[in-house]
């Protein structure tokens, strides 16, 4: 088995693909039928999972969906090429316990971890409807 598809609740499809396409996913479906259904598909290249948000395909609210990770070999890198695509991405952070993260904030920690385990550094975004996004440190990202 493997993840595939992660369904995103938003309030304005052509807003979400704007900002999906600006942050580097790639847009890999826009399907409707009729007035009361649309599909929009996403990926990051070499991912093997995909979003998809639209009309008629999820009861959740929009931006309720948190903590959706993506892996990435070099944080500080992946951030600033996130910034530089117009998505506001907070600072890179650890947690004061070690592992994870927790929410709310208050137990960040400003810069990656000290000991530069993987797993264990993190920076956070959100989409337009505040579908929360979180990037992670990972040796295999």
């Amino acid at each position: 088995m493997k993840l595939e598809l992660v369904v995103l609740p938003v309030s304005q499809i052509d807003r979400a693909k704007e900002f999906y396409r600006s942050a580097g996913f790639c847009e890999e479906l826009d399907f409707a039928s009729g007035d009361d259904f649309r599909v929009v598909c996403f990926s990051l290249p070499g991912s093997g999972a995909s979003i998809a948000f639209g009309k008629g395909i999820t009861s959740a609210l929009p931006g309720s969906v948190q903590g959706l990770h993506i892996a990435v070999s070099d944080i500080e890198e992946a951030r600033a090429e996130l910034l530089e695509r117009g998505v506001d991405v907070g600072g890179t952070f650890h947690d004061v316990g070690g592992v994870f993260y927790r929410i709310p904030p208050w137990h960040d920690v400003p810069g990656q971890d000290p000991a530069g385990r993987t797993h264990a550094s993190f920076a956070r975004f959100s989409d337009p409807d505040g579908n929360g996004w979180v990037l992670e440190q990972a040796s295999d990202g």
